[in-house]
């Protein structure tokens, strides 16, 4: 007796699931909300030669102020692949038989560097690792949504932050 009772309940569970009735009245219009934030990183691109009458490093003033909890996130470009160019997040790090190289950076609410770090002799290194060298720098706003994402992968972050290539503004040297 309990399976058949188990069984019509079940049938008439599904039947009126599916079952549909006219639209019922509208409720009355509901306070409305506080606007929604537009979070927008602000993004620069800098050129750096490293030589050492710069010390092996340069000096950059933020155009903007910014807010003490934001995050500051700097990638290199390390090459280009099919016309596509590789970002790197710093600090990078690179292994040769004379010691280790370093790109690393620092920031305060007014400026940034971006050095040379690390025990090699920089006067061993050629023109590919000092002359030229570009960075994209990129200030993740203290409000950004708490969010699950690899900032290491560029794309996903330039993706995330909704930036184009247009959006970085050219930086000169501070020094």
């Amino acid at each position: 007796m309990r399976k058949i009772t188990a069984v019509l309940a079940l049938v008439g569970l599904f039947t009126f699931q599916a079952c549909e009735g006219p639209m019922g009245p509208e409720g009355p219009q509901g306070i409305p909300g506080e606007d929604g934030v537009n979070i927008l990183g602000t993004t620069y691109e800098v050129e750096i030669d490293f030589t050492p009458e710069n010390n092996h490093s340069d000096l950059f003033q933020f155009p903007a102020a910014n807010v003490e909890s934001d995050v500051i996130l700097v990638y290199r470009l390390a090459g280009v692949d099919d016309g596509r160019d590789i970002w790197t997040m710093l600090p990078q790090n690179f292994f040769f038989q004379e010691g280790v190289l370093i790109y690393n950076f620092d920031f305060t609410l007014d400026d940034f560097s971006i050095f040379m770090d690390g025990p090699i002799d920089y006067e061993l290194l050629g023109p590919d690792w000092t002359d030229g060298q570009i960075f994209r720098v990129v200030v993740v706003p203290s409000d950004f949504p708490a969010a699950r994402i690899d900032f290491s992968d560029y794309e996903a972050t330039m993706k995330m932050l909704d930036i184009e290539d247009a959006d970085f503004l050219r930086l000169d040297s501070s020094k």
